[in-house]
């Protein structure tokens, strides 16, 4: 069904102040999509918020609040934040973004909703991300564990308790799922115990993961300082601050090469950065590639082929796809 209209909001513009200071402000942008059109939304989003964008999917708490349960019928919200003290630049792309998914809904491909905006501060996002972040359990004995929340934990539960803030990467996507439990599996066949990658680290849930799973040494990079900012305190928060280190930045890393790279991105940011993310392994390390919906596969697997990268296993979750690729 498709999202209800908002279309005053967005000739406004983005919305004025609350009266409070300007200096933590940032605009958010959200869209309401069908599962087969979040990655040309996070595409529109991503031109005016790299490196800012999540995408989450309809969903209903359980048990009490400490599950959750993916209805695929529901439409994904697709989400981005900008800062929001240049009123000029932040009117600039709520325009530029109504006019591309005007141009994507002239198709009538899927359902797309219209573009919603609402000024945000720091302390009330965080209080926002806490109603809708559940206890979250991924693979054979993975528990993702938000800060405010209880759980049961039974005698195997490896638990990693999550704080996001500002940053994006709750586990709830079937993206982040897919690329927590291949690294589940790898731990399993006792192939994470070295150096790790992991390119767009957002909360640094995943990077927390591959340390709380065995790996000895963790670099998270994100293009955004409060992502590296995040991933930090949640690494002192689960106790793998020494294994784990974030900064800011982007591919190349500068670093020597990695055993293992995790990329949880969109299908179109894994083919422009193949031979980066090749160029990060050491010969027969391992890619864990995941955000890839099932249309994009193929171009996907191109790139990384052109890249000198053997795709030798292949995941689903819905529509969306993870590979776990070797460096020949």
């Amino acid at each position: 069904m498709r999202a209800p209209a908002t279309a005053a909001v967005a000739r406004a513009g983005a919305p004025r102040g609350d009266g409070r200071s300007g200096a933590d402000a940032w605009l958010e942008l959200s869209v309401e999509a069908d599962t087969e059109a979040v990655e040309a939304v996070s595409e529109i989003l991503a031109r005016v918020a790299p490196g800012t964008i999540s995408a989450e999917p309809g969903f209903e708490l359980v048990d009490e609040g400490l599950g959750v349960r993916i209805d695929p019928d529901r439409p994904v919200l697709v989400r981005a934040v900008l800062p929001a003290r240049d009123r000029r630049a932040a009117d600039r792309a709520v325009a530029a973004t109504v006019e591309a998914l005007g141009h994507l809904q002239a198709f009538g491909l899927r359902p797309i909703g219209d573009l919603r905006t609402r000024l945000v501060h720091e302390a009330d996002w965080a209080e926002a991300w806490k109603r809708h972040f559940p206890v979250l359990r991924v693979g054979r004995r993975m528990v993702i564990r938000p800060t405010w929340r209880r759980h049961r934990r039974q005698p195997d539960d490896l638990v990693v308790a999550l704080d996001p803030g500002m940053a994006f990467g709750t586990g709830l996507h079937p993206t982040t799922r897919l690329c927590l439990a291949a690294l589940e599996r790898v731990a399993d066949e006792g192939r994470l115990n070295e150096r790790v990658l992991d390119v767009g680290c957002g909360s640094g849930i995943l990077s927390i993961a591959a340390a709380r799973l065995g790996a000895r040494s963790v670099l998270g990079l994100d293009l955004d300082q409060i992502a590296v900012e995040a991933t930090e305190a949640n690494a002192r928060r689960n106790r793998v601050r020494r294994a784990v280190r974030a900064r800011a930045g982007s591919l190349p890393s500068g670093e020597p090469p990695f055993d293992l790279v995790l990329a949880n991105l969109i299908a179109s940011l894994l083919v422009a950065l193949a031979p980066a993310l090749a160029a990060e392994l050491r010969p027969g390390g391992t890619l864990l590639a995941s955000g890839i919906f099932r249309d994009r596969e193929h171009e996907v697997r191109a790139a990384f082929e052109t890249a000198g990268l053997v795709v030798v296993r292949r995941d689903a979750d819905g529509d969306w796809i993870a590979l776990e690729a070797a460096r020949t």
